[in-house]
């Protein structure tokens, strides 16, 4: 059993971590994706939704480079656009979710059986529901689908993954010689959490977080393509899909693909960082 205390992480196979090559073209293609999304449209002059009937369905070229679409607009500005909602619904999603999960699994962990056994049911009965079942439950509560609307019903689904890990880890950790410690000094719970606990399953949680990112991207795509999303002026790489069914048979190619590259190339990038810090992890403790 690894007992890890608050004064950092012990590890001792530096040589086989220089293995694990670190995801560069993954972590590269997610910083230039963040700058674009977050910079380019300060010096874009041409708005997301601009629509210009003089102008549809234009193959990708020099001028347009991902084409228009049946509406005239330019199909890298939303691109763009929609990159700076995904990535804020991936951050924002991961830390909200992760911040419930941990609370939730270390009260459950660290506390009595008969709560830990309640709230254990209490998780299942959501796990056992389809994501998109729950989501779609919250969403008839909000009159309307903002930003923020669609950020807390994703966060109120990913959560539960969170939990189950970070209580399995607690229930090891709480028997361990500098949890009691602290405990017979005086300790809290939210000391004993922050100084001992979190210390302990941080690196897992970091492997989660990744994941969790890459759910979110992908949850609000999903909501988007079925018409539960955001609303139609806020463009979405989920939203530009739903918009190019219609395209797909008249051979419109172009107006799909490139939104569901974007998708696919963030999605693979994170999860690609995410299994660095699982193999990280994992050497890191192997000897323990």
């Amino acid at each position: 059993m690894r007992n890890i205390n608050s004064f950092g992480f012990k590890c001792p196979n530096n040589k086989h971590i220089s293995k694990n090559k670190f995801p560069y073209v993954s972590v590269g293609f997610l910083i230039f994706l963040t700058l674009v999304a977050f910079i380019a449209p300060l010096f874009i002059n041409e708005p997301q939704n601009y629509m210009n009937l003089s102008r549809t369905y234009i193959p990708p070229n020099s001028k347009y480079i991902f084409g228009t679409d049946g509406m005239g607009r330019n199909i890298l500005i939303r691109c763009i656009y929609g990159g700076r909602v995904s990535i804020l619904v991936g951050l924002v999603c991961m830390i909200v979710s992760s911040a419930i999960g941990i609370i939730y699994g270390c009260v459950s962990g660290y506390y009595g059986k008969v709560l830990d056994k309640i709230m254990m049911r209490i998780l299942d009965f959501f796990l056992i529901l389809p994501a998109i079942v729950i989501v779609a439950f919250i969403q008839a509560f909000f009159e309307e689908k903002g930003l923020m609307e669609i950020i807390l019903v994703i966060s109120l689904t990913g959560w539960m993954r969170v939990a189950r890990i970070v209580r399995g880890e607690v229930i090891k950790l709480k028997s361990s010689e500098f949890v009691v410690a602290s405990k017979g000094l005086g300790g809290g719970f939210f000391h004993i959490l922050r100084k001992h606990l979190l210390p302990n399953f941080m690196p897992t949680i970091i492997f989660i977080c990744t994941l969790n990112v890459a759910s979110a991207i992908v949850m609000e795509s999903t909501l988007s393509f079925l018409g539960l999303g955001l609303p139609v002026e806020i463009p979405s790489w989920g939203s530009m899909l739903i918009d190019a069914q219609k395209d797909i048979l008249s051979n419109k190619w172009w107006t799909s693909l490139f939104p569901g590259i974007m998708i696919i190339a963030t999605v693979l990038s994170v999860n690609s960082i995410g299994e660095y810090v699982r193999k990280l992890n994992h050497k890191n403790f192997v000897s323990l």
